[in-house]
């Protein structure tokens, strides 16, 4: 029984959501409680409970979270120093000199995790070939450890130029900071990208270690509690790539991480268009506190070898393999409020503690949970299966004392605008993964999740120009779910220089060759034995002369052909797409090579469920509320619970239909289908 079971858990800002795998049975089982900031193990022991599982049965346990994320974006990480080459203590905080809006007179850059006084330089110096030109001094690192002892420091970041080329003198200095002072966390660039770039490198290993000794702590007391507990299987968490990796190797390389949660979300999003025959979807989840969009492309999840936290103006960037989600600080939980004589929405959150108004857990400010709640659109009985009682009173005091008494509007249309601008805003998250990387957004079909996402669905669709949404199956713990499809998976990428037409094919094996035996090793390290081993390969080209590049994914059978002209179409079609345009008279050259090595696991069963007519059952339909539509007003609404609802069923808004996480909203006009797996099709009406 032990190696049939699999667990997942994905901690958010509001909820932890649990969903269990019997691989003997190919039952699925849901659970979902509110986080618990303090210990947050006790929100995944509440949320196992809810499914009724004992840790002890568990074979592969799954994990995603946020911490990562919300530890630079808090800016409560470790104390952290720099070490880095001499001469070059300062190019982490000039960066790229980037000014995205030249007339924007509040413009301010991005603010580095360490601070000057805490970059130290060493002279040392690997030449661009790998060539050393000035030997690393062991005395002169040890000297700098001891003083960073005396500091105060808990990590340390080392960077050193070219060691991408050449990384012996990061391990030197790492392993013997590590051996003079255990308790530092260490970390040293070459481990996390083997890309040029010193800035960007210098961003993503100073990143890693400021996070590092809190995640690997985290990490450490989910395990113990685990093995206390009885668990004697596998620990993996989700990658920032929606892949899995072990829970040791994440305490050490914890910046993979950064997005676990929703890229889980997005790897649910694929299996789903798999099974219904899609090419093209938006994976829309939006919970407590956030809301995220991803992209799946010709059946595939779109991914990125770097990111920008914090937003394009004054972000830090990452460079690292991860999905490519886009995301925005309005989910269920964010505080509506007026400022300067304004309505904003977000992006604070008032999270699981205090919660919304509505919770009665002390919250006093309104939320979006509480205006769905004032406009009929939640059922105060009926929130978590009626598990969690809602108060309606608290959410109107909330809103009009916060927000209706100081715009001299009633509870009604205060709470309407709420909505309309979280709308707007959470537009904005779909436009960053479409229309801003040259996709039409109107080719696409929304995939809506998360506990807030199916609320919201039609709304945001219909102020994008979407035609078609779908509501998986549990959606309120979709990204939980969407790990049950996640494989053992390791990004690797070097960088190397050549033209393409100089280019070659026998080196080009051979470094993919090291690079995927590099995966393989890494995947027979962990405990688990997947079915089969899958690889996949991309080269960052860009035309002569250019100084950025682009990723193109690249078929195997073009490296079987050594197929140059294939290879150049591939790169010309990826560059249009992006850009709007391609030069296929122009020469090009390779940057870096990249692979990704997976461990293919068993995936649960994708099951139809029941048939029946157009019209629902008797047992389907649950009464009549009064719903607040945006120029129609409150009208009676029928209501349905979507456990008794069959495929092809049809219902046309408005409706409401609810379940024990989730409820989607219909508004006059869409046409909903149950689809022969259980998911709603919506038909999206347009605006009278």
């Amino acid at each position: 029984m032990s190696d049939q079971l699999r667990l997942s858990a994905d901690i958010g800002g509001t909820f932890t959501d649990v969903s269990v795998f019997d691989e003997a049975t190919g039952k699925l089982k849901f659970g979902k409680a509110l986080s618990t900031p303090q210990r947050l193990v006790e929100g995944i022991n509440n949320g196992v409970a809810k499914t009724e599982t004992d840790y002890k049965n568990v074979g592969l346990f799954l994990h995603g979270s946020t911490i990562a994320i919300n530890t630079i974006l808090e800016r409560k990480g470790a104390k952290t120093a720099l070490i880095i080459t001499k001469g070059f203590r300062d190019i982490y905080e000039i960066g790229r000199i980037n000014r995205p809006d030249s007339y924007n007179l509040f413009f301010q850059k991005h603010e580095p995790l360490v601070e000057r006084a805490l970059r130290f330089e060493i002279n040392e110096r690997v030449l661009a070939d790998g060539e050393v030109e000035k030997p690393l001094d062991d005395n002169e690192v040890a000297a700098l450890s001891d003083k960073l002892k005396d500091l105060g420091m808990e990590a340390v970041a080392i960077l050193f130029l070219h060691c991408y080329r050449n990384n012996d003198h990061e391990k030197r200095a790492k392993a013997l900071i590590e051996k003079r002072h255990p308790g530092f966390f260490v970390s040293a660039s070459h481990e996390l990208s083997q890309e040029y770039r010193e800035f960007e490198r210098c961003s993503t290993v100073v990143a890693n270690a400021y996070i590092g000794p809190k995640v690997d702590r985290y990490i450490g007391e989910i395990d113990e509690h685990l093995r206390k507990s009885g668990f004697k299987g596998s620990f993996l968490i989700v990658q920032s790539t929606g892949g899995l990796y072990a829970a040791e190797q994440a305490r050490t390389y914890c910046i993979r991480m950064l997005e676990s949660g929703p890229a889980a979300g997005v790897i649910g999003t694929r299996t789903l268009c798999q099974t219904l025959g899609l090419k093209n979807a938006i994976a829309f989840d939006m919970g407590g506190t956030t809301a995220k969009a991803g992209v799946i492309h010709d059946g595939e999840p779109l991914t990125t070898g770097s990111a920008l936290l914090g937003g394009y103006e004054k972000a830090l960037p990452v460079q690292i393999a991860m999905m490519d989600i886009f995301e925005v600080g309005t989910g269920g939980g964010s505080l509506a409020r007026v400022e300067e004589g304004m309505l904003r929405v977000g992006p604070q959150s008032a999270g699981a503690s205090p919660g919304p108004a509505c919770y009665g857990l002390g919250g006093t400010q309104p939320t979006i949970t509480d205006v769905n709640l004032v406009l009929g659109r939640l059922g105060a009985d009926r929130f978590l299966g009626g598990e969690m009682k809602l108060d309606v009173e608290a959410a109107k005091k909330a809103l009009k004392v916060h927000v209706g008494d100081k715009l001299g509007m009633d509870t009604t249309t205060a709470a309407d605008g709420i909505l309309r601008i979280a709308a707007t805003a959470m537009s904005y998250a779909v436009k960053g993964v479409t229309t801003e990387r040259g996709l039409d957004v109107g080719d696409y079909v929304l995939v809506a999740y998360g506990g807030a996402g199916p609320l919201h669905a039609v709304e945001v669709a219909r102020e994008l120009g979407m035609r078609k949404v779908i509501i998986p199956t549990a959606p309120g713990v979709f990204s939980a779910y969407g790990m049950l499809f996640s494989d053992l998976r390791y990004d690797y990428v070097r960088t190397w220089f050549t033209r393409l037409d100089e280019a070659s094919f026998e080196k080009i094996e051979g470094v993919y060759k090291e690079l995927e035996g590099e995966g393989r090793e890494a995947i027979a390290a962990t405990a688990v034995k997947p079915d089969q081993i899958e690889t996949k390969r991309a080269v960052d080209m860009r035309y002569v002369g250019q100084e950025h590049a682009v990723t193109v994914d690249v078929p195997m059978e073009v490296f079987q052909k050594q197929d140059r002209a294939a290879m150049k179409k591939h790169f010309d079609a990826q560059h249009e797409q992006r850009y709007g345009t391609c030069a296929p008279e122009e020469r090009a050259e390779i940057v870096s090579l990249r692979t990704a090595v997976s461990g293919i696991m068993r995936k649960p069963p994708q099951e139809k469920i029941a048939a029946g007519g157009p019209e629902p059952v008797k047992e389907a339909f649950t009464g009549k509320r009064p719903v607040y539509y945006d120029g129609v007003g409150f009208t009676d609404t029928p209501t349905y619970a979507r456990a008794h609802l069959v495929a092809g069923n049809k219902i046309t808004g408005p409706a409401l239909i609810e379940e024990h996480a989730s409820t989607t909203v219909l508004s006059p006009g869409d046409l909903l289908t149950v689809n022969a797996y259980g998911h709603l099709e919506i038909a999206v009406a347009g605006r009278k």
